[in-house]
């Protein structure tokens, strides 16, 4: 059976749109651990040119609440009405400003009553983002890293006001439980100084936070070249680019290709970023990529320390991984 959206909500969004009718036509996906679901409503009578249909991201607050991996704690349900909070932030304050090379979908309408929240948005597919992929292409890869580029460049600087203060969802102040459970003991003792290199750095922006594969929408397979958006800003905040970077190259390549593609991977994110920041004279580019690109493999061990201690056997967990943590380690 579909799920479909309280009566209240419909008629907010007839009203604000000037829809004749609202109707949940499917059921995209359910939010992790039970809080809710995103669904694609279809929008009759509209009096413009805008599309026919919507995405309507429905959160309702369970009183108990059950996790994939076992993760139950008043803290996680805190960080997770958090985040619901800042992502309507996001869509409210801030995604305006993100242009064709970091698109992002447009709000169309945010209400939010006391143990339910709706964030209805443009729909991608309609706006010919309709691809999504679970093993990336070369031009679809080059695409992503350009929308992380921009996205950076763009909010270079910016501080994070509504928005997590330190991005990504695997922030260490967020995440005691992981750390607790690690059992790699010179990771964990690492941990503190790996987040005050991240975040003590001179250049900070803005940071998806949680920019893996599948919150990449493309164009339409065999068009050229590939255009991406980006969906799933929970846990967008403060922080260095290399997060972002990181976190993303973990998401879609396995440890062999980490291994032969990063140097190659790298020039090309910096490529894009440098290009973008020269729109802003007042910084310094090859300052910036000096200083990030020094901060990859930190940004990458970050990551592996949350995930070390959050899934243990976890398929990300591999040699490449395990080397970089390494070296990265040995010269603190």
């Amino acid at each position: 059976m579909t799920p479909t959206l309280p009566p209240h909500f419909l008629h907010s969004i007839r009203r604000a749109l000037g829809a004749s009718s609202v109707e949940v036509v499917e059921s995209l996906q359910e939010l992790w651990s039970g809080y809710g679901h995103i669904l694609r409503v279809r929008l009759g009578g509209m009096q413009d040119s805008g599309s026919s249909t919507a995405i309507a991201k429905y959160v309702r607050f369970p009183d108990r609440t059950r996790h994939p991996r076992g993760w139950h704690s008043s803290r996680s349900h805190e960080r997770k009405l958090r985040s619901y909070h800042v992502e309507s932030v996001w869509y409210r304050d801030w995604a305006a400003r993100c242009g064709d090379e970091c698109r992002v979908a447009r709000l169309l309408l945010h209400e939010a009553h006391e143990d339910e929240v709706l964030i209805l948005l443009e729909d991608l597919d309609a706006a010919d983002f309709p691809a999504r992929v679970r093993s990336i292409q070369p031009d679809q890869l080059r695409a992503c890293l350009g929308w992380l580029a921009h996205f950076h460049a763009t909010f270079m600087g910016a501080k994070p006001e509504g928005l997590w203060e330190t991005g990504t969802y695997w922030h260490l102040a967020t995440r005691p439980d992981e750390l607790d459970a690690l059992r790699d003991l010179p990771l964990k003792e690492a941990a503190p100084r790996l987040d005050a290199l991240l975040r003590g750095g001179r250049y900070q922006t803005l940071v998806h936070g949680d920019a893996k594969l599948a919150n990449f929408c493309f164009s339409p397979q065999g068009t050229a070249p590939s255009r991406v958006a980006a969906v799933d800003f929970q846990y967008v905040g403060g922080g260095c680019g290399m997060k972002d970077l990181a976190y993303f190259l973990g998401s879609c390549l396995d440890e062999a290709e980490c291994e032969r593609r990063e140097g190659e991977l790298l020039d090309l994110y910096f490529d894009v970023l440098r290009s973008a920041l020269a729109l802003q004279p007042d910084l310094d580019a090859e300052s910036v990529e000096r200083e990030w690109r020094a901060l990859f493999p930190v940004a990458w061990t970050d990551f592996h320390r949350f995930l070390k201690g959050w899934s243990p056997g976890h398929w990300k967990i591999h040699s490449y991984s395990e080397r970089v943590a390494r070296e990265v380690l040995s010269g603190l």
